[in-house]
């Protein structure tokens, strides 16, 4: 141990020093794995947290004393060392040491050019960063034709002293500047906004300067064993080769690439033995230290050294390579792998994603919706983007905002953009189902359906037919084409999965509404679906019209007919969703929005109406008006429509009870669908229609001659649902809280509307985060743990799950699983999200474990 009068200010690392993550910083450790391995890496010192602290508070340690440790007239740098390098620090500082005297003691050695070079950046470095000088005059002193003189005439000028010539009190002001540059407002606010806590330290790390700069090969650069981008297994990095003409004319050196590349100079084809002995580094650092470093190197006279070693920075797709990779190499075990990779970040994974090398230009911004990158012509209505994709033309729908009428163009578009809505807006939810980039909120745009322009904030015009793209991952949209990324559904991704599905204990299914859905999510490996939205398998244009006419029947006969068109759709719809689901769990939520939302809403929508059912438009527009309502998400819908107007249920169960028949006959195997009532607020409702549920399926087991079971539900979206949970769950085999429209009237806000001024309510504090992006834990959470208190005091064995939006974030899977929910039920998209924030739950705190 190194001392400075009676503390121990600062500490040489060998392998036997006391250096630790969480006294010195990770720096200042993973240098001591490295000297542990055996590795050259120059003399180093370093300086706790207690230590820079102290230097902040204006007792700096002994700088003579410490300058000592490095011989005489040492070189050195000085780097920061905090626990986690992405709470930044301030930038290394090089070359401490050089003065006049060394400057020419090195002249002779590998030229005054060279020499001049490095004593040149260090009075600039020092100048700016230590003394906080004006950069400007040290600009213009490197134009000059002594450019030494001329910095250090500029530091005289500018400091009214001349630049000091003293090491140590280089050192000290080197010390001082970085220590209080720490400790600063604006870097603990900076700090603390990327995680920190607010009394994080910093340590510093002091190290003797290699220069490869002597006789021999010399140079400097970085390997990695990896690409960074792919996780790829292959040598990468640079090397920067100072050959002795170079030296002498002051040239900075050859750039070049370290492994042997056609053509071109590389390291492993002008220095064989050190590119070897290099590589042979980095392999052991990755075996030992168990991760893909990033090695900081010098070559002096033939000879390697070590200067650093990070974790090499990666984008997701990289770290689900290497992680697994890892494993499977026997350096980490599996469980290790899969706390490695954040289960946020597989979003990136699952959809095209925007190049993040890519030139960006910004033309609107808007709220993440929906992860992905896509690049379309600009239409402005669905009928436009179905006639784009019929002509095999990629589009972008853009809409103020999106209706259900619009479900068919939004199949059609390749991304979308609205300039209202929020997290669980109609076209967040639809575009999240198919995987679609997604923009909402945008509302700095003005968007003209007439004209079909979109204006930008910055007074940019956009027309129909323009080129853009989409990056729903960063809620931005780009003018033009963008460079993508593909998915990286690969063999490391199912891997990973794999692991993850062998260690969770909650369920993770599905939200799937129609056959494509149904595909996409057992390609992710759902355990069922935990909602089938029946209502938007009526928009296809041949069904809408059939819905119409119910609609549009004066009596019950002439309702009935038209639904007896529908029944073998729909059945034929369920048969193909139990097919591709295998057997695995299918739950069916019946009929739930308010039927005007199957009428156009437009003079030219509604007099295309009028022609297809033969009516006056008088007629139609009459029964359009009369269908209206003030508030229709709480008006007439759900199963409010299945009490009043019971045949529509009725066609829907028979479907799927027709269609369990079919399905179970083809694969020889017992289907038992779930069946889901939506809107449910009282007991009474739900005996009403499971009475003609049941008098359904025993006329079918009697028609068919099949014995079948199925599982009737309640989707709890009202808090009276909730709070009444347990009369209700007498009559209902589960229980799934759909938290888009709970937390809607929990909170008494429109979803669609939210986003108008949630943004300033969020930065007000008046709300920790949006709550349809992030569940309520406190509020709509506690509605969550009374109804699942209530409902499992009077029926133990109900199911109980969440089937919002919510249901794919890893903190809604977290509360889920501690209240002792069974499942959650999320968009396709997010299953797998859903499936490692699971894994990683376990992992961390196992079940009946503290």
């Amino acid at each position: 141990m190194l001392k400075a009068g009676d503390r121990d200010d600062f500490t040489l690392i060998t392998p036997e020093a006391e250096i630790s993550e969480s006294s010195h910083g990770g720096r200042a450790k993973c240098l001591q794995r490295l000297v542990r391995l055996g590795l050259p890496v120059p003399r180093t010192v370093a300086l706790s947290f207690g230590a820079v602290h102290e230097i902040a508070e204006g007792r700096g340690p002994d700088t003579a004393r410490l300058l000592a440790a490095f011989g005489e007239a040492p070189v050195i740098s000085v780097r920061p060392s905090s626990e986690d390098p992405d709470w930044g620090g301030p930038g290394a500082i090089l070359h401490i040491g050089m003065n006049d005297a060394r400057r020419d003691a090195l002249a002779e050695r590998i030229g005054r050019k060279a020499a001049d070079r490095l004593y040149l950046r260090f009075i600039t470095t020092f100048a700016c960063e230590v003394a906080r000088l004006d950069p400007e005059p040290f600009e213009e002193a490197i134009e000059a034709a002594d450019p030494v003189a001329a910095a250090l005439a500029a530091y005289l000028d500018e400091a009214d002293e001349p630049f000091p010539q003293n090491p140590a009190r280089q050192l000290d002001e080197v010390l001082r500047s970085m220590a209080r540059a720490w400790e600063g407002v604006s870097a603990r606010l900076l700090r603390q906004a990327r995680g920190a806590p607010v009394d994080a330290g910093l340590g510093l790390v002091v190290q003797d300067m290699a220069h490869g700069l002597g006789p021999g090969e010399s140079g400097s650069g970085r390997i990695r064993t990896i690409d960074p981008l792919t996780g790829e297994r292959r040598v990468t990095g640079l090397y920067k080769r100072k050959s002795m003409e170079m030296r002498a004319l002051g040239l900075a050196g050859e750039r070049m690439a370290l492994a042997a590349v056609p053509g071109e100079a590389s390291m492993e084809a002008t220095a064989p033995a050190i590119y070897g002995e290099l590589v042979g580094m980095a392999e052991l650092c990755r075996a030992r230290l168990r991760d893909e470093l990033e090695l900081k190197f010098i070559v002096v006279e033939d000879r390697p050294l070590l200067l650093d070693a990070v974790r090499v920075p990666r984008g997701a797709r990289a770290n689900v390579k290497i992680a697994v990779a890892l494993a499977q190499d026997g350096i980490i075990t599996p469980e290790e792998a899969l706390l490695r990779v954040e289960p946020q970040s597989l979003a990136e994974l699952l959809h095209t994603q925007v190049d993040p090398e890519a030139e960006r230009d910004v033309i609107l911004r808007g709220i993440a919706a929906s992860p992905g990158g896509a690049t379309g012509r600009l239409v402005f209505t669905a009928r436009a983007a179905q006639a784009s994709a019929s002509h095999e033309i990629p589009c972008i729908l853009v809409r103020r905002e999106t209706k259900p009428e619009d479900i068919r163009g939004m199949h059609a578009a390749q991304g979308i953009v609205t300039e209202r809505g929020g997290m669980t807006s109609h076209a967040a939810v639809i575009a999240r189902g198919l995987g679609l980039p997604c923009i909402v909120g945008a509302g700095r745009v003005s968007i003209s359906v007439r004209k079909k322009t979109l204006v930008t904030a910055d007074g940019r015009v956009f027309r129909e037919g323009d080129l853009v793209t989409v990056d729903g991952t960063r809620g931005e949209a780009l003018c033009g084409a963008v460079a993508m990324l593909e998915p990286a559904l690969d063999r490391d991704f199912n891997t990973l999965m794999g692991w993850a599905d062998a260690v969770r204990d909650i369920g993770i299914r599905a939200n799937a509404d129609t056959p494509d859905d149904a595909r996409m999510a057992h390609m992710f490996n759902a355990e069922g679906i935990g909602l089938c939205r029946t209502e938007h398998m009526f928009f296809e244009p041949a069904r809408l019209n059939v819905m119409r006419e119910m609609i549009f029947a004066d009596d019950e006969t002439d309702r009935q007919a038209a639904l007896e068109r529908l029944l073998p759709m729909q059945r034929d719809d369920f048969v193909e969703l139990f097919r591709i689901m295998g057997g695995a769990p299918v739950c069916i939520r019946l009929f739930d929005p308010p039927l005007h939302e199957f009428l156009p809403s437009d003079r030219e929508g509604m007099m295309g109406l009028a022609e297809s059912l033969d009516l006056p438009l008088s007629d139609v527009i009459r029964r359009v008006e009369s269908l209206a309502e003030f508030n229709p998400m709480l008006g007439m819908r759900g199963v409010r429509l299945g009490v009043t107007v019971p045949e529509i249920y009725d066609m829907q169960v028979r479907a799927i009870f027709d269609a369990t028949v079919e399905a179970s006959r083809q694969a020889g195997v017992a289907v038992v669908p779930e069946i889901m009532i939506p809107l449910v607020s009282a007991r009474r409702e739900v005996e009403l229609v499971k009475s003609r549920i049941d008098a359904l399926a025993a006329a079918v087991r009697v028609e068919s001659g099949l014995a079948f079971d199925y599982r009737l539900g309640v989707m709890v979206e009202t808090p009276r649902a909730a709070l009444r949970a347990g009369e209700i769950a007498a009559n209902a085999a589960f229980l799934s809280f759909g938290t888009n429209d709970l937390t809607q009237m929990t909170y008494g806000l429109s979803r669609d509307d939210a986003g108008r001024f949630m943004g300033t309510y969020v930065s007000n504090g008046v709300f920790h985060e949006d709550p349809f992006h992030t569940l309520d834990q406190e509020g709509v959470g506690e509605l969550l743990l009374l109804g699942s208190e209530r409902a499992r005091a009077v029926r133990p064995g109900v199911v109980l799950s969440v089937c919002g939006e919510h249901g794919g974030s890893p903190d809604t899977v977290e509360f889920c699983r501690n209240a002792g929910f069974d499942y959650v039920s999320c968009s396709p998209f997010r299953v797998p999200v859903a499936r490692l924030a699971a894994a990683h739950l376990a992992l961390k705190a196992p079940k009946g474990k503290t």
